[in-house]
């Protein structure tokens, strides 16, 4: 489960392409976020993806993702292109493959191999032609599936890429477009596969006599339901709408971190941007582990992630493709708690705080103005400005005081046994996770 949220040239304040998502995965599904560099491969060299094989590509881009520790591919990231991308689960009519590529190895794909969202595009549509989308997608949900969706952006154009099996559909977007886990597509695409109509009419999935529509064709009603995904979508464009004509990242910043006005344990679904899992089915794959924002344009694209679950609770950091790594400081691997790691530095503050229900007396103290202050520098510092050493101390600052978050919260005097509380000191159990 995710959000994500794409902005075009003609809604943003000074003409850049915005792209922003929060990824929502099982709570301890560490993301690492890491830099690669450019390389050249050899003909006939294969790659290794999550459960399938590719031809390599002659050169592959230098990029930053933010991967789940145990898979190849990656929910987000961007390339030395200019290039961002970012996927979405999506529930469809068709059986997902047991072989084949995820959405994520779509993404590292495309952001490897695309010097353009157009590029990127064929990329991506192409592999699913040849290899077909599959394999599992979840870390202890072992028999989760699905079908991604996409949104694809560079400095001049940002398209939403939406599949169903083998069938695709894609629009160019102009203001402001959000994905929240259902297909948005309709009547109005850019560009679509061979066959969508006739097979949709073929097997009964429209009206006679009815305009093709590419979501209502093809979407599974019930698993949109279930996830939550129109709530989510109004909420984060009601929210950017605000903004329209003067959008800037830090509006995207903000809609990432909402609770959508209510309470982090509420809900039987999933209802808010800054999602945080709980006991129940609708919830268990929905916390979000890591977040992402790109402000991209001809001149020098800026990406912030967090690199930690829980938006609402973590600092945006600054990231610049400039040929040099930025030290994001060891990443985690395993699905395990690791004290040297920034994200499960975080992570063991974040289940502190979800065990004193997200009362804000339990933050440490100075805990906002501390997060606020290091994302003033990593903002003021402007597009083009930060180096990679510039952006790797603010990483290492990070790290640093995440320890001493954390190490500040209390244990609750007393453990409370309702479902939410019992569900968040398993995943901890589950984890590894010191509480003390």
């Amino acid at each position: 489960m995710c959000d994500t949220v794409i902005a075009g040239p003609k809604v943003t304040a000074d003409g850049a392409v915005l792209l922003a998502k929060n990824s929502d995965r099982e709570p301890g599904e560490a993301q690492s976020v890491e830099w690669h560099p450019r390389r050249h491969h050899q003909p006939g060299d294969v790659l290794p993806c999550t459960w399938q094989a590719v031809p390599q590509a002659r050169t592959t881009w230098q990029t930053v993702l933010s991967r789940p520790f145990w898979m190849w591919g990656a929910e987000m990231g961007a390339n030395e292109k200019g290039v961002a991308i970012g996927n979405q689960a999506v529930f469809t009519r068709f059986a997902v493959a047991h072989q084949g590529l995820t959405g994520m190895d779509l993404v590292r794909l495309a952001l490897e191999r695309a010097a353009s969202a157009t590029e990127a595009i064929e990329v991506i549509i192409d592999h699913i032609a040849r290899f077909g989308q599959g394999g599992r997608c979840g870390y202890r949900h072992r028999n989760f599936r699905y079908d991604s969706s996409f949104a694809i952006a560079d400095a001049e154009q940002a398209w939403i890429l939406e599949t169903a099996g083998p069938f695709w559909a894609a629009r160019r977007i102009e203001g402001i477009w959000s994905l929240s886990n259902a297909l948005t597509i309709g009547t109005e695409f850019h560009r679509i596969s061979d066959g969508a109509e006739d097979y949709a009419r073929r097997h009964g999935w429209l009206d006679e006599g009815e305009e093709f529509s590419f979501c209502r064709a093809f979407s599974d009603r019930g698993m949109d339901w279930l996830a939550g995904a129109r709530n989510r979508r109004r909420c984060l464009v009601e929210r950017l709408n605000r903004h329209h004509g003067a959008l800037r990242p830090h509006h995207l910043m903000e809609a990432l971190r909402s609770h959508n006005g209510k309470h982090p344990a509420d809900g039987l679904r999933m209802s808010m941007p800054c999602a945080h899992a709980s006991w129940l089915p609708t919830r268990t794959s929905g916390q979000a582990v890591g977040s992402m924002i790109s402000r991209l344009d001809q001149a020098a694209p800026l990406h912030w992630f967090t690199g930690t679950s829980s938006p609402c609770l973590s600092v945006f950091k600054p990231v610049v493709l400039q040929g040099e790594p930025v030290d994001f400081g060891p990443p985690p691997t395993k699905g395990k708690y690791d004290g040297d790691t920034l994200f499960w530095r975080h992570e063991r503050l974040h289940r502190k705080i979800a065990a004193h229900r997200f009362e804000p007396s339990a933050l440490p103290d100075d805990f906002r103005s501390q997060i606020q202050a290091l994302e003033e520098e990593s903002f003021v510092m402007g597009p083009g400005a930060p180096t990679p050493e510039a952006c790797s101390e603010l990483w290492r600052r990070h790290r640093r005081a995440a320890l001493g978050w954390a190490d500040a919260v209390e244990p609750p005097s007393r453990w409370r046994t309702t479902p939410y509380d019992l569900y968040w000191r398993y995943q901890s159990w589950l984890d590894s996770l010191p509480l003390q």
